[in-house]
């Protein structure tokens, strides 16, 4: 264990609540009784079984779980990624050739993969000369829970082990005891990675989460120490953030699931490539999700994809999609409608 790291981390959060005290609950609370209508229109095609496509068909003794998926810059190669069960073990990779119509059988992964598990999300990462490869990333494996990660450097034929992730100084090893990476964005003109997730406030036993990022300045092979971004103590619990980048290119927000569910998502916004960020502030209820999944379409505006968890939402608990513009997230709007995907016969 890197106690270097814990103390450093306790330091931190210790000066941040002297310099800014603790949110005020109440204050909160009031505001999200006019915050949790849903006003803007849920179109409903989860019935619509022309439009599904089943890559693994889950038993009574396996559940299919926390599938990730990466569409190519060609438009037609995609992958994805899923383990067994809640959390489980990285079993499944396969991949498609026709943008998600039709899947491969399993494709082979090395031995070790079945020695790790949590979430892998798959990105796509350049490095500062332009490279550009494979990557996922996991937090639980032989080690105990710290960030590891595979790499592809041929576009998915072949895969390397999980390795743990390093900080630059090749010796320590990257904390990670909630989440893997949720979100990974090149920031500075490609010369850095920025990637966020969640971990544990240090010395608290039970669920308290902190938001916190890193950057990689050799395409997301080691990364630096976390930097605590948002705790809100209790009783708010916000975890897995999404990043978008603004169509101008010049902001980026920080969208965050709510682990609290009697409250919104959260948004931040930073204007200097994550080196600071705004004060957070409650998302509409429209955009109230579990692991936001954000992605522009070719007309400009923002399909973001997610378990829908918003208290009045007609669509609640299952697999849905908000559709609206960058500005509407940044004005706290409601965006122009929302699309109930798939229905979900077992909550997780």
């Amino acid at each position: 264990m890197d106690y270097r790291f814990l103390c450093m981390l306790a330091a931190c959060y210790m000066l941040l609540n002297c310099a800014h005290g603790q949110v005020s609950t109440n204050s909160v609370a009031n505001d999200f009784a006019s915050q949790n209508e849903i006003s803007i229109p849920t179109l409903d095609i989860s019935g619509d079984t022309s439009r599904h496509v089943m890559i693994a068909q889950g038993t009574p003794e396996i559940r299919q779980g926390h599938p990730s998926t990466l569409l190519m810059p060609d438009g037609k190669i995609m992958f994805v990624i899923w383990t067994k069960g809640h959390g489980g073990k990285v079993d499944f990779l396969k991949k498609s050739t026709d943008a998600g119509l039709s899947w491969s059988e399993l494709l082979p992964v090395p031995d070790n993969w079945h020695r790790h598990g949590n979430c892998p999300p798959l990105f796509w990462l350049p490095d500062p000369q332009g490279k550009e490869r494979l990557m996922t990333f996991v937090n639980r494996g032989p080690q105990g829970l710290k960030m590891y990660r595979a790499i592809s450097e041929d576009e998915g034929e072949t895969w390397s082990p999980f390795e743990p992730v390093l900080h630059p100084n090749g010796k320590d090893t990257m904390m990670a005891d909630v989440m893997p990476f949720t979100a990974i964005v090149p920031v500075e003109n490609g010369q850095k990675l920025l990637g966020v997730s969640n971990i544990r406030r240090p010395y608290e036993g039970g669920k308290t989460n902190m938001v916190v990022q890193s950057t990689s300045t050799d395409g997301g092979e080691s990364w630096s120490h976390w930097r605590m971004l948002l705790d809100l103590g209790d009783p708010f619990i916000p975890c897995e953030p999404e990043l978008i980048r603004s169509p101008d290119g010049k902001q980026l927000l920080m969208l965050i699931r709510e682990n609290k569910r009697a409250f919104n998502s959260w948004i931040m916004l930073s204007n200097n490539e994550g080196k600071t960020w705004s004060e957070h502030y409650q998302a509409a209820a429209s955009v109230t999700m579990d692991r936001h999944q954000a992605r522009y379409a070719p007309d400009g505006r923002l399909v973001i994809v997610g378990r829908d968890v918003a208290e009045k939402s007609p669509s609640k608990g299952h697999f849905g999609a908000w559709v609206g513009t960058y500005q509407d997230l940044v004005d706290g709007g409601e965006g122009e409608y929302r699309v109930k995907l798939l229905h979900t016969w077992k909550t997780t």
